[in-house]
């Protein structure tokens, strides 16, 4: 009989699995997480400027006293900008009818005032023929975005804003003639690379914008060059507030909601600080 002698263990070399610490690098998922990252704001910025040329053109609609671009010249620009910033005809033509409807409806004016993350301050202006279904509808927005209603006008103050654009050489006349109205404003000259234009903005009390407006009507009626872009009185923030990325970001989505809503008109945010508007 054939015996067999087996060893009573096995080379450990020969079952040794070698495990590696070191990461492997995923170049592909770096890659796409880059181009999510670079898309995200990408997304972020077109979204400010939608958002901001709608805003613009219910404005316009509101204070050119009429929704009809014929009709209204100040309209009839703030629908030109959009146009060549690249805002969407879908947008663009969705503003104007918000506008219009807005327009034809002659609801009750009213505002709503809200807290996010503890220290902004949001307030919503809206026009509505029906304050139950407005207010339950502006109340389930904030409340899916983590907001709340809370007192927060003593975060802003109201002020009166003209937006005009006219040539630089013509800036210390509107000045000058700006000044001839005895109104008491601060101002700030402006300039768009996209567009190739420039101006001057204006802010005072909300008394004495239609003063300080007709003041200046018959110098920029005789100039060519010049054009009232924006007219209306704005929420403005008292301060500079900070805030991360991630806060700001939550805040525009809300924002964005709460616009597409019809019965809103216009959202103002303590993280839209302006040196103009903000001065005392």
């Amino acid at each position: 009989m054939l015996h067999l002698r087996l060893p009573t263990a096995w080379p450990r070399a020969s079952y040794a699995r070698s495990f590696s610490r070191s990461s492997t690098p995923f170049s592909g998922h770096n890659k796409w997480s880059k181009i999510k990252q670079r898309k995200g704001a990408e997304d972020a910025k077109k979204s400010i400027l939608y958002g901001k040329s709608a805003r613009d053109i219910l404005a316009a609609a509101r204070n050119g006293g009429s929704p009809i671009l014929e009709e209204n010249s100040m309209l009839a620009t703030a629908v030109r900008r959009a146009k060549d910033a690249g805002v969407p005809k879908e947008n663009i033509e969705n503003a104007l009818l918000k506008a219009s409807k807005s327009k034809n409806d002659n609801g009750q004016a009213v505002t709503y005032e809200a807290m996010m993350h503890g220290s902004v301050g949001i307030i919503i202006e809206c026009r509505t023929n029906n304050i139950n279904r407005t207010l339950s509808n502006v109340r389930e927005m904030l409340n899916r975005h983590g907001a709340r209603q809370a007192p927060v006008k003593f975060m802003f103050r109201q002020r009166g804003y003209l937006k005009i654009a006219l040539d630089s050489n013509d800036i210390e006349d509107l000045f000058n003639t700006a000044e001839s109205t005895q109104c008491n404003f601060d101002f700030d000259e402006w300039e768009d690379d996209s567009s190739d234009s420039r101006g001057i903005e204006l802010a005072c009390s909300p008394d004495e914008l239609f003063k300080l407006e007709d003041g200046l009507r018959q110098y920029i009626q005789q100039n060519s060059n010049a054009e009232i872009l924006v007219r209306e009185v704005r929420w403005a923030p008292l301060e500079e507030q900070g805030s991360t990325n991630d806060e700001k970001d939550s805040v525009s989505t809300l924002v964005e909601a709460l616009e597409e809503d019809e019965d809103v008109t216009c959202v103002s945010t303590s993280l839209e600080y302006s040196p103009l508007l903000g001065n005392a």
